[in-house]
């Protein structure tokens, strides 16, 4: 298991454009992406993938091209600083709807 926070410098409505870049199809490898909105409005994801190829392969094939056409070809130069996590357990269903 590959799993990992992440500080983004984004809104809420910059990352709804990325998801809907995405698409709702299911990504290959994903096991649970959980996105926050802190107080002063930023966004912190926790995700886990069942492995770090897995997670690089979605980045390669979809969550990148959908990132570019979100900020229309002009997506910053670097990514937002990656904290490996260790999982110990991990249960739940899965939820894609936005929280109320």
């Amino acid at each position: 298991m590959y799993a990992f926070t992440q500080d983004v410098p984004i809104g809420a409505e910059m990352y709804w454009r990325i998801i809907d870049g995405i698409g709702p199809e299911p990504i290959a490898g994903s096991l649970a992406h959980l996105c926050v909105k802190r107080p002063d409005g930023s966004l912190y994801y926790i995700d886990v993938w069942e492995d770090e190829a897995s997670c690089a392969r979605a980045f390669d094939e979809r969550i990148h091209p959908a990132v570019d056409a979100a900020f229309g070809g002009d997506r910053p130069g670097t990514e937002p600083t990656v904290h490996p996590i260790d999982v110990i357990h991990l249960t739940g269903g899965a939820v894609s709807q936005p929280a109320a």
